[in-house]
């Protein structure tokens, strides 16, 4: 599918997500390192954590909202409670005032309106895409974060420790301009209010959270996509730890070191500004190869891309908690990026498959718990080190991928049942 054929709903959102996702990779990869500084290694752990409970329970909410409100009101919505959570972030590392506290608050308001955001973003994608081409159109919005993680971090990675007043400031004119273009040209896609021409009915607090359980309660029961869930959110303790662990670690221990040398001319590069390479460089291949390895992987059974994915993060984070040599950390990172694309298209596609069409919005807002709760748990590896140090932690890790590789066996076995099962009921209808 062309760009130029695309739907104005997403040529929109394309455009506008990467111009914000450019400013909100400037400051996050170095957020498990500002919170190491002002509260302590493990404290900002916990911290961490507590920041993630309220995206995971935001994230249910704003499942269900996107299908009952709609997709667009939730966005819109978001963006602008974005925009004000940056203007209190700015305010909190501003030249008159700085409060640590202040800055975790607006932090975790902002991942709050994110996970509010994310649902109704994924729904609209499959409510206006046909699902041949639901792959390369999930593939190049990954594709565009990624662009963004290249080019944020290490703009960042002068700005966020040097200017943060005004880099976040930035952020909040960014998130308004997002939110009005939103309002004024993105249209609602959700089936329940497109198709329905009268109101829906009103109905109270009580019963809008007693009717999101039960919808919730449904998801849970299938079998099929709890195991999704449950693979990823062991593969996603290796994901998360690129701007976690590997922030503190590559921080601490990666001394100051020639990347590159030519005659009298050397760069070095060590600590903080060789974190923003490996970041940086983790964006590039995510910009430069996702459309190109999601087309191979399509040519694959789902489950091998599945299997094969979750063993090479386990492989790329174990290779990175072996070394302090700047070059074998970023082919750990390679192994890592390629496990991280690998599935980019066919893990949104496959949630896509499962969910009925009215309660796609949930789906996804469930299929992300994957993130949420896996962003929730992984900041305890910052605290692990404490305890067992880094050997031992990246060595968990790794072992959880496998792990997940395993449930990933598990699901398919289930889903390959389920489809014959559906197959021999058309037959014998």
């Amino acid at each position: 599918m062309r760009l130029r054929d695309w739907d104005i709903n997403l040529k929109v959102r394309l455009y506008g997500e990467f111009l914000v996702n450019v400013i909100f990779w400037m400051f996050f990869p170095f957020m498990a390192i500002y919170f190491s500084d002002e509260f302590g290694k493990e404290n900002a752990g916990l911290l961490l954590i507590v920041s993630q409970i309220f995206g995971v329970i935001a994230n249910l909410i704003g499942g269900y909202c996107a299908d009952h409100f709609g997709r667009k009101r939730m966005m819109v919505i978001s963006t602008y409670g974005q925009g004000f959570s940056f203007l209190l972030f700015a305010f909190a590392n501003s030249p008159w005032y700085e409060s640590p506290i202040i800055s975790f608050i607006s932090f975790t308001i902002i991942g709050v309106f994110g996970s509010f955001y994310w649902p109704a973003s994924q729904a609209m994608v499959a409510d206006v895409v046909e699902e041949k081409d639901r792959n390369s159109v999930f593939a190049i919005f990954y594709t565009g974060i990624n662009i963004a993680v290249v080019f944020g971090p290490i703009i960042g990675g002068i700005f966020f420790f040097q200017h943060r007043f005004g880099l976040l400031l930035a952020a909040a004119i960014v998130s308004f301009i997002l939110a009005i273009l939103l309002q004024k040209v993105v249209r609602e896609t959700a089936p329940m209010l497109v198709d329905n021409t009268e109101p829906a009915p009103r109905v109270t607090w009580f019963g809008a959270i007693k009717q999101q359980i039960l919808d919730y309660k449904v998801i849970v029961q299938d079998k099929i996509f709890l195991l999704f869930i449950v693979a990823g959110v062991l593969a996603a303790q290796a994901f998360m730890q690129l701007d976690l662990l590997m922030a503190v670690y590559t921080k601490e221990l990666v001394p100051l070191q020639t990347l590159l040398s030519f005659g009298d001319w050397k760069l070095d590069i060590g600590g903080e500004k060789a974190f923003g390479l490996i970041v940086a460089s983790n964006g590039l291949l995510v910009a430069l190869l996702t459309v190109f390895i999601t087309r191979q992987a399509d040519k694959f059974r789902e489950r091998d891309v599945f299997i094969t994915s979750a063993l090479m993060y386990g492989v790329g984070i174990f290779l990175f908690g072996q070394t302090t040599w700047i070059w074998i950390l970023l082919v750990a990172i390679l192994i890592f990026t390629l496990a991280e694309i690998m599935v980019v298209g066919i893990q949104q596609s496959f949630v896509s498959k499962l969910a009925p069409d009215h309660m796609r919005g949930q789906y996804f807002a469930a299929a992300s718990l994957r993130f949420t709760i896996g962003r929730t748990f992984a900041p305890i590896s910052i605290s692990l080190t404490m305890w067992i140090g880094y050997d031992w932690t990246f060595v968990i890790l790794a072992f959880l991928c496998v792990a997940s590789a395993f449930i990933y066996y598990l699901m398919y076995q289930q889903f390959e049942k389920k489809k014959k099962s559906v197959e021999l009921e058309k037959v014998s209808v």
